[in-house]
C-alpha cells in the first residue's frame, strides 16, 4: 500500500489551556463563548507547535479578551472526550490555571459573547460548563 493509500491518521486529543483570572478588585472572569454553546466558562483555547503551556495561556488571553497575565499556577488537567457540551466532536485534555490581572477592561474577541467578574461563589449561580465548574470548586478549595 503506497502513501496515497493509506488511510487517513486518526484524530488525537487536542491540548488546551484555560485560566480563572483573578483582577484588581479580587473577582474573577469568567466569559460565555460561542464554543461551549452558550454556557459560561473561561477563556482559553489550544496550545500551538513550540509554545510551553503558560505561554499558551497567556497568548490566548491577549487574543480572546485583551487582558495581560502575571503569577501563572497549574491547577489540574482535565479530560474533556466527546463532550455534548463543546460545539463539534473534540477529545480535549484542559489543562487549567490561575492567574492574575492587573486590569479589567475587556476587549473581546469574536468567541466572546458576555462576560462577568464576579466573585467563585457567584460564579457558580451561572450555567458554567462542567469543566469550567469544576475548576471554581477547585479554586475554592485552594482559597480556603
Amino acid at each position: 500500500m503506497s502513501a496515497a493509500e493509506a488511510p487517513p491518521a486518526p484524530p488525537r486529543p487536542l491540548v488546551c489551556v484555560g485560566a480563572l483570572v483573578r483582577g484588581p478588585k479580587g473577582t474573577y472572569l469568567i466569559v460565555r463563548t460561542t464554543k461551549w454553546r452558550g454556557s459560561w466558562g473561561v477563556p482559553g483555547g489550544k496550545v500551538e507547535w513550540g509554545e510551553t503551556l503558560k505561554t499558551a495561556t497567556m497568548r490566548e488571553f491577549r487574543e480572546e479578551v485583551a487582558l495581560e497575565l502575571h503569577d501563572l499556577s497549574y491547577v489540574q488537567t482535565q479530560e474533556a472526550v466527546l463532550s455534548p457540551e463543546f460545539h463539534k466532536p473534540a477529545h480535549m485534555l484542559l489543562i487549567d490555571f490561575l492567574a492574575h490581572t492587573d486590569s479589567e477592561r475587556v476587549t473581546p474577541n469574536e468567541e466572546i459573547e458576555e462576560w462577568a467578574w464576579v466573585t467563585l461563589a457567584a460564579a457558580l449561580e451561572y450555567p458554567l460548563n462542567s469543566y469550567t465548574r469544576t475548576l471554581i470548586e477547585r479554586a475554592r478549595e485552594l482559597e480556603a
